[in-house]
This record gives structure tokens, C-alpha cells and sequence, in this order.
């Protein structure tokens, strides 16, 4: 590792809240993309800007809020800070983590992870609120969990918003080594039946899922990606599979993102950026400077996600570097 990466990233173990890093080449992103300990990106684009939406990586007492970061070419970011707060989540009392933010209808939709509940017994899950901007102020839409419960053992939290080609919108969530998906009301006020009449249909895609899920499609197939391993270690890391539904089946094709020891461990609960007009595809995801064992010290970055003749993703190169601009307008 170069002098100038080590000075850098001996400052974000020095500097948590400020975290500063050594400047990346001109016209580069350099990673990771913004200051601070951030965790769990959610990638997006509203009306040609780039949107990411992460975990405040703090102890789980202290995630009380969100703050939001926008670009015009993913070089340039700016800071939108407490763009949902706990106090207006009036059942969420801690732990909040791990947004999916959509537009639908002309609102935005934050989904989050509250409570980090054990059982039915407790409050707590996957809740929304709506705004009328990307950067909020997001307000609690329901006043009470979308999902609240235990459904075919998977935690409720680590929540996806997929909207399908038909129209249909999907919520995939899941933790302790389950994963259920869910079809969404057009309004996002409660889940309701699918086809076959199942609600929560489980669609753990191999024995190495943990938790934080995520779908897109391509070329007419269903991209099922997931983190595997333990989020506060080195191992962490991002796999993937391929199905012809959103339900599946999905069978597990391999890693694309995981820890290199010039670089960063414990790579992993990630997003995407897809430019439509040229077909690239950005990789957002959180992973941990080297040589800092605390667990709550992670950072996000951005390095591009390609994919070979047959369709699947290629092993994803972490770097120090980031991407060059890629402006919407």
C-alpha cells in the first residue's frame, strides 16, 4: 500500500467523525467516497443525481438517524444530515440501520430496520416513512412496524425494495440465514398475498446467506445478491445467484466481493448504481480500513461491478482510487 492510501487511512482510524483520507487522483472518487463511519449503502438515482443512503455506523445505542449524500457524477458528494431521525419514528427507541429508499407515485420511501428485535414479544422491525424530497425530512408512515414478526425464521431487518418490470413492488428482508420476500401494497401501507397466496415466501438462496439482500434484473434474469460471514469481522463478503423470478428459485453461484489484505476487510452489505444509457454498473458497499478491529469502523466505497459474455459478475477489484465521473445530465 502506498504511502499516501496508509497516511490516509491512519487518519479515518484517528478521526472517526471527521474521517479524513489523502486526496484520490483527478477525477476519481477515491475511497472511501465521503467522510465518517458509514455502513450499509442503499445506491439510488432520482431525476439524474446519484443518491446513497447508509447506516450511521455508531454502537447500536447511538444510530438515532440518518444522513443522506448526493452527487452529480459520483465524484462530487454532498452531505444531507439527519435526513430521518428517531424522534420521528414513535416506535423505534434504538438501533436504526440499513435503508432502501424508493420514489413511487411521486413521494420517496425510506424502509429501515429499527429495535433489532429477538422475538415476536418485542416492538420492532422493518418500518417506512415517506417525504416529499430524496433528502427528506422523512416522516414515520404507519406509526407502527410494516414488518413486526418472525416469518420463516428470518429476522425482520436488512430490508430491499424491488420494483419489477410489471409494475409489481417487493420487499426481500432478512437476517439469521433466512431470506423471505414479500409483495407490497401500491401504496406501501401493508404487504398482501402473492399469486399462489403465499405472504411471506422464503427464498434463502443457500446455506451461506446471513443477511442483507439485494435483486435486480437483467437481460431478463433475477440477480439475487447477499452478505455472508460476520459484519463486524474480515470475512464479510458479498455472493450472488441467478433465477427467471423474483421468487426463484436461486441457487448460489459465488463470491464477487470480499477482503483484500492491500486494501480492506470485511467487504460486504452493499447496493448498486446502474446507468441505463450505457449499461455500467457501479458496486456501493461499506468494508473496513486496514489494520482497525473495531467493528463499528467501516467506510463506504465505490468500484465498478462488470459482467462476463455469459451474464455473470466478475470478481470485483477493490481500490484505494474509486471511479472516474460518470455525470447523469
Amino acid at each position: 500500500m502506498g504511502i499516501r492510501k496508509a497516511l490516509g487511512f491512519a487518519l479515518i482510524g484517528a478521526l472517526a467523525s471527521t474521517a479524513a483520507f489523502a486526496a484520490p487522483p483527478p477525477g476519481h472518487s477515491g475511497n472511501p467516497v465521503f467522510p465518517g463511519w458509514y455502513a450499509d449503502p442503499e445506491a439510488a438515482i432520482f431525476d439524474n443525481t446519484y443518491w446513497i443512503y447508509p447506516t450511521t455506523s455508531l454502537e447500536y445505542a447511538k444510530q438515532t438517524g440518518f444522513d443522506a449524500f448526493s452527487s452529480p457524477d459520483l465524484v462530487h458528494w454532498t452531505k444531507h444530515p439527519n435526513v430521518l431521525a428517531i424522534a420521528d419514528i414513535p416506535w423505534a427507541k434504538k438501533a436504526l440501520w440499513a435503508p432502501s429508499v424508493v420514489k413511487n407515485n411521486g413521494k420517496y420511501y425510506f424502509f429501515f430496520g429499527a429495535n433489532d428485535i429477538k422475538s415476536d414479544k418485542e416492538v420492532g422491525g422493518i418500518g417506512v416513512a415517506v417525504a416529499d424530497k430524496p433528502d427528506g425530512p422523512y416522516k414515520d408512515l404507519l406509526g407502527k412496524p410494516l414488518v413486526g414478526a418472525f416469518y420463516n425464521g428470518a429476522q425482520p431487518i436488512d430490508q430491499f425494495t424491488f420494483h419489477d418490470d410489471d409494475g409489481t413492488w417487493y420487499l426481500i428482508y432478512g437476517g439469521w440465514k433466512h431470506a423471505n420476500i414479500v409483495k407490497l401494497k401500491p401504496d406501501f401501507t401493508g404487504v398482501e398475498p402473492m399469486a399462489d397466496g403465499t405472504v411471506y415466501k422464503e427464498i434463502t438462496p443457500a446455506k451461506e446467506y446471513v443477511e442483507g439482500p439485494l435483486m435486480f434484473k437483467r437481460n431478463g434474469k433475477y440477480y439475487f445478491m447477499w452478505s455472508e460471514g460476520g459484519w463486524t469481522g474480515p470475512d464479510y463478503c458479498v455472493a450472488y445467484a441467478i433465477g427467471d423470478s423474483p421468487t426463484g428459485p436461486f441457487k448460489r453461484i459465488g463470491k464477487i466481493l470480499e477482503r483484500d489484505p492491500e486494501v480492506a476487510t470485511g467487504a460486504g452489505h452493499h447496493s448498486v448504481f446502474h446507468v441505463a444509457k450505457d449499461d455500467s454498473w457501479y458496486i456501493v458497499y461499506h468494508r473496513h480500513p486496514l489494520g482497525d478491529t473495531n467493528g463499528n469502523h467501516r467506510v463506504v466505497s465505490i468500484d465498478k461491478m462488470e459482467f462476463d459474455k455469459d451474464g455473470k459478475i466478475l470478481p470485483v477489484k477493490m481500490t484505494f482510487d474509486g471511479v472516474t465521473a460518470k455525470p447523469l445530465r
